[in-house]
């Protein structure tokens, strides 16, 4: 499959994407290959990034750094690259520019060793998710060499291209407003949750008693049998829509997204009652959205371990137990959460039988709902059939109503 993308350079100037890489010295095997796979555009934006090749190899960098060859390399793991061959030239200016900055750092103390390694752990985690996403979205905008108008709507109406697809810009041209524009959303988006973090934890340090949080799991039901049934491009739709309900849930009540984890969403909030409510919400909205199916959410309150933006500890285990025995559409929390929200006017807390959860033991566990939704007169009317139930078991066996003395009794 070939591609026939333009892209404007200034003073209104259009260029093919062949003309792009011939003028970035790509060589016409690299390109007629690109051609012959389907990824030119692929390999366009490849160039595009960064202006130079590799030139580099790791001891040349360690040389010019000052930093053992074997640190390099350590840093290099840490931030999510691979190990270059022995004497392999896979570095480039702009790398030897970033390992002189932490290098840097790192020597004038800034930062100690072990932290750097940390925070480039993160940071290359992090990063390699958006580019991964960043990626999928602009190669799934890629038009077919020769399409015309009506069979691009076919291949849209058949999910093979995206539906925007067809009047969508070049793909060129959004890789070049992203490059241009991602870096300052990328700094603000970072000072902004810095700042946030930041008044989060002084928050907790000065309100919560012991450092305690709401831990909270939401799981999409049946979303193992679903992702053997339907196709692939409408699955990853599913998916991005499980994402977006969940952290816009999240986020507007004040919780942190941890993680998606496949078809379950990890999140932590510092206030107990913004915690029942965010659970609530996350069972409303999924119950209301068509395209997705239910989710069920366990929470439980505790301290946990928090390092590179993920949290560890037996409350994580704790509330990951709590969410596999919810029913769909239900909540369940901790005892240590019932016994903050119990006073809660507006709160509905039912006790459910002990469970067994592996690895943790014998928990007793309560189902959350709101006070307006718990419909007190079917409750009353269940309560009474089951003392009618048992006042006839108690007449058959022992010959006599429960409301009279009976020697059998006792």
């Amino acid at each position: 499959m070939g591609y026939n993308v333009t892209m404007r350079f200034g003073r209104g100037s259009q260029r093919t994407i062949r003309e792009v890489l011939e003028a970035k010295k790509v060589t016409e095997a690299e390109i007629a290959e690109a051609e012959l796979q389907g990824f030119l555009p692929l390999l366009a934006i490849e160039h595009l990034v960064f202006d130079e090749r590799p030139q580099f190899a790791a001891a040349d960098v360690a040389s010019q750094v000052g930093l053992p060859e074997d640190q390099v390399a350590h840093f290099w793991r840490a931030l999510g690259f691979p190990d270059p061959l022995d004497g392999e030239e896979a570095f480039t200016k702009v790398d030897l520019e970033m390992m002189h900055i932490a290098a840097n750092t790192i020597s004038e103390g800034v930062v100690e060793p072990e932290l750097a390694l940390q925070m480039a752990r993160v940071i290359g985690s992090s990063m390699s998710r958006v580019a991964n996403a960043q990626i999928a979205a602009l190669a799934s905008r890629v038009t077919p060499e020769g399409a015309g108008a009506a069979e691009l709507v076919e291949l849209a109406e058949a999910g093979e291209i995206a539906p925007d697809i067809v009047v969508g810009p070049p793909l060129l041209e959004r890789t070049e407003l992203i490059l241009d524009v991602m870096p300052r959303i990328m700094d603000y988006v970072w000072r902004r949750h810095l700042q946030d973090e930041a008044r989060r934890q002084l928050l907790r340090v000065r309100d919560t008693e012991g450092g305690a949080v709401v831990v909270g799991f939401a799981d999409l039901v049946g979303y193992t049998a679903l992702s053997q049934q339907v196709p692939e491009q409408e699955l990853a739709h599913l998916v991005a829509r499980f994402e977006s309900v969940a952290t816009d849930t999240v986020a507007g009540l004040g919780g942190r997204v941890v993680k998606m984890i496949g078809d379950e969403v990890l999140f932590t909030v510092d206030d107990p009652v913004s915690g029942a409510h965010i659970a609530l919400d996350l069972a409303d909205a999924f119950r209301e959205d068509e395209a997705l199916s239910d989710v069920r959410v366990g929470l439980a309150l505790g301290s946990v371990i928090e390092q590179d933006g993920d949290i560890y500890g037996p409350v994580v285990n704790l509330a990951n137990r709590i969410v596999g025995i919810a029913y769909p559409g239900s909540v369940v929390i901790s005892e240590e959460m019932r016994n903050v929200l119990r006073d809660d006017p507006t709160l509905n807390l039912s006790s459910l039988r002990s469970h067994t959860l592996r690895d943790i033991g014998r928990v007793r566990l309560w189902r959350l709902r709101r006070e307006q939704d718990v419909d007190h007169d079917s409750l009353l009317e269940k309560a009474r059939l089951r003392r009618e139930v048992g006042r006839e078991w108690i007449e058959d066996h022992f010959g006599a109503s429960p409301d009279e003395p009976s020697p059998a009794l006792d």
